[in-house]
């Protein structure tokens, strides 16, 4: 019998302990149909949570791969040895250690993978290990399988060990979007701006989103039982800042974040559990049955069909379509349940009146487009003011106004000789690039020159939601190298050493952004951007410390950045961080030393003539889980230098 955790449960032998050709098949049969059973379940697995996709799908599609194999092993007239009954034992504990994984990337906190990004990747790394070397410790000889399987195992070696070296800049912009996040305190357009696109890119933007990201916050703190009390902490004031952008009522999530609204009100009135959606958990008043046999409120689950979702919320299977089908029989229970409980449904508003108020808000924003191409100023200021602000104030505005042919005028507008027409539409450009499509169709109307423009000469605000645009507009790749090539990163490095705080705070987002690509470090490197940078080092107050360290970060892994940087001033200066900095400086110190060490062991050398080792030793017993992992590997570099003194 196989349980639930796909281990075996002990049973009456078979014939003397398992001896003799009958009880190998029969044992044989056994592991093989229980491997088959965890692969099957790993199959079953819906949509992936945002990050690490690309890991969670590859691991997958290499897991199924092992079906063929395992039915000619079933299949085989001739018992398999032992040590092939313990190959296949050993391969089920690699699947088992892989399901847990990727239940984890299927069911678990976004804002939590996210934040933990690279000690999932870690984890992913494991498994990569383990399974290469279960299939290369393969028994060939015992195990008589044909030729184009056996090659089709070394093909999957291969491509594990290929996997294991890859990384993806995708997590390096995620934690520094954390970063940007937590740093900025003041409630200003840009941050705003900054914490929305975060959402959409964890696909945590709309309230049912956010509901099951609630729970599985719930469930996480659950676990943890108050481990890692900061982290944890930082993962639930994440999920309020998009909560609050959401418009969605913020709540205790460690006491019943999700407790319907209507329960809070008759507390001593128990909804039995079935008659509640799934996404909102309400009252359903229009139960309607999705193809994966599950029932949702008819609203609800339209609103997820619409945001591009095609699995099914609650099993998180892909449907095979997206029809719907009234679940009569519920709602008739439901009526009656709420008739002998004298229970009031919550009423639906007027459907009429919304199309009204749509329509109306549609030709506002019509008539504001037409009014940017007015002749006279003041129409055109109070267009663009107007523009501005709706932009700002939610994803439909932003859609509305791109598809009502805003962009190209706003674009136009932005070489007006008026700064505060100028300073409204690049604003407006900034807000409206929070939408994915936009960004391109803001980028192919002309405006990156532009942006760059008013960065350069425009007015101090102007110059400070130019560079924050630019951040947000340079999350595609194809924009990073527009404005390289376009030299919007020499007024970026002026911004970064003459700009306000909140001037050298977006020029800092937008510079570590574009030097994620390798052509745009040198082009940082060469407009002297290390000099602001170590600036900011030295200026605590500014609170940028975190921020500086990332892009020396980046700017390590380029030969000229690297021959910049390392000069004896600066290598003492991060053992400075290491020893005295916070829990954060110290994690980002750590990671520039390993960058600058891992390619020039007289970086090593000059950290340890500063005193670095002990404070190393400290930080991997008792520092952030990604300092604990750096520390390590400094330690490393240095052991097997041997330059300790």
């Amino acid at each position: 019998m196989v349980m639930d955790n796909g281990e075996r449960e002990d049973g009456g032998g078979g014939g003397g302990g398992g001896g003799g050709v009958g009880g190998e098949l029969v044992e044989k049969l056994h592991v093989v149909q229980e491997i088959v059973g965890v692969i099957e379940s790993v199959a079953q697995f819906g949509d992936y949570r945002r990050t690490h996709k690309k890991d969670c799908s590859g691991i997958v599609r290499r897991i199924k791969l092992l079906l063929p194999l395992l039915e000619e092993i079933r299949d085989l007239e001739t018992p398999i040895p032992e040590t092939g009954i313990a190959w296949l034992c050993s391969l089920k504990k690699v699947l088992l250690c892989a399901r847990k994984l990727l239940k984890m990337c299927n069911e678990g906190s976004k804002i939590y993978l996210a934040l933990e990004s690279e000690a999932v990747m870690i984890r992913f790394h494991t498994v990569y290990d383990k399974f290469s070397q279960a299939l290369g410790d393969f028994p060939s000889v015992e195990i008589d399988v044909s030729d184009e399987l056996k090659e089709q195992i070394e093909l999957m070696c291969v491509q594990l060990r290929r996997a294991r070296k890859r990384t993806d800049t995708q997590d390096i912009e995620l934690a520094m979007d954390m970063m940007v996040v937590f740093s900025k305190k003041d409630d200003r357009n840009a941050d705003s701006a900054i914490i929305e696109r975060l959402a959409k890119k964890l696909d945590l933007h709309t309230v049912e989103d956010l509901k099951i990201e609630t729970i599985a916050v719930r469930n996480l703190v659950r676990e943890r039982g108050g481990q890692n009390a900061d982290t944890t902490q930082q993962i639930i004031e994440i999920l309020n800042k998009f909560k609050q952008i959401a418009g969605m009522e913020l709540t205790n999530v460690l006491d019943d974040p999700v407790m319907p609204k209507m329960l809070e009100k008759c507390p001593s009135l128990l909804i039995p559990h079935e008659f509640l959606c799934p996404i909102t958990l309400e009252i359903m008043t229009d139960p309607v049955i999705v193809a994966s046999g599950q029932t949702y409120e008819r609203e609800s689950i339209l609103k997820w069909f619409d945001s591009n979702h095609r699995t099914c919320p609650k099993t998180r299977q892909t449907l095979a379509h997206l029809s719907i089908a009234p679940n009569f029989a519920l709602k008739n229970i439901i009526l009656q349940w709420c008739e002998k409980n004298n229970f009031q449904l919550p009423e639906k508003p007027d459907s009429s009146v919304q199309e009204i108020s749509s329509s109306e808000h549609k030709e506002e924003i019509s008539s504001l487009v037409e009014n940017l191409y007015s002749s006279l100023l003041e129409l055109q200021r109070k267009a663009v003011k107007k523009i501005r602000m709706l932009s700002k104030e939610n994803p439909e505005n932003r859609v509305l106004i791109a598809k009502n042919g805003a962009i190209l005028p706003l674009v136009q507008l932005l070489s007006y000789p008026d700064s505060k027409i100028q300073e409204h539409a690049v604003t407006a450009l900034l807000n409206l690039s929070i939408d994915e499509a936009n960004k391109k169709l803001i980028a192919r109307e002309g405006a990156i020159p532009a942006i760059i423009e008013i960065l350069q000469k425009g007015s101090t605000e102007a110059k400070e939601n130019s560079a924050a645009a630019l951040f947000s507009l340079s999350m595609l790749d194809e924009i990073k190298i527009t404005v390289g090539l376009s030299d919007g990163i020499p007024p970026l490095v002026a911004l970064l050493q003459n700009g306000t705080i909140r001037g050298k705070k977006d020029a800092a987002t937008a510079l570590f952004n574009l030097s994620l690509n390798q052509e745009n470090k040198a082009r940082a490197i060469n407009a002297g951007i290390i000099p602001p940078l170590r600036q900011l080092l030295k200026d605590r107050n500014l609170g940028m410390v975190d921020e500086a360290l990332s892009i020396f970060l980046l700017l390590a892994s380029h030969p000229d950045g690297r021959q910049e940087i390392g000069e004896l001033s600066f290598i003492e200066n991060l053992v400075e961080f290491i020893q005295k900095g916070t829990p954060k400086n110290k994690e980002c110190a750590t990671s520039v030393l390993l960058e600058l060490g891992s390619n020039n062991s007289s970086f090593i050398l000059a950290a340890l003539q500063f005193g670095v080792y002990e404070h190393l030793i400290e930080i991997a017993k008792s520092g952030t889980n990604r300092a604990q992992r750096k520390a390590n590997a400094v330690l490393q570099l240095i052991s097997t230098s041997e330059q300790i003194p």
